[in-house]
């Protein structure tokens, strides 16, 4: 007896688009938002699709660790090089929230 098939055969072929594909794969949405007099590609992320990874938030200057929701952005002229891992509350606050702590010399980059 062979096993069941988790998937119909023609999924394929199922109307979605790459775009969709992109989207569910990162656990959110892709929006794009004026700021700062250009246009930013918003990306939402879910934090299943973060594991293993930590970033530092340029809003707070904080780790966002492994697991947690968040939000990447960059400027849309710009390539994947200046995509910045944001907390959701950061990048909503961006206009009034800078980071104030400058780190020390010998402190790490991420």
């Amino acid at each position: 007896m062979s096993p069941r098939r988790n998937r119909p055969k023609g999924e394929s072929s199922s109307g979605r688009s790459a775009e969709d594909d992109t989207a569910s794969r990162y656990g959110g949405w892709q929006s794009a938002e004026a700021w700062q007099g250009e246009r930013w590609s918003v990306r939402h992320v879910a934090g299943s699709s973060a594991q293993g990874k930590a970033y530092r938030c340029p809003g707070c200057d904080q780790l966002i660790p492994d697991g947690v929701p968040h939000v990447v952005a960059w400027p849309e002229h710009a390539g994947v090089d200046d995509r910045r891992h944001w907390h959701k509350a950061c990048w909503n606050a961006r206009d009034r929230r800078t980071p104030g702590v400058q780190r020390s010399r010998n402190a790490p980059r991420f």
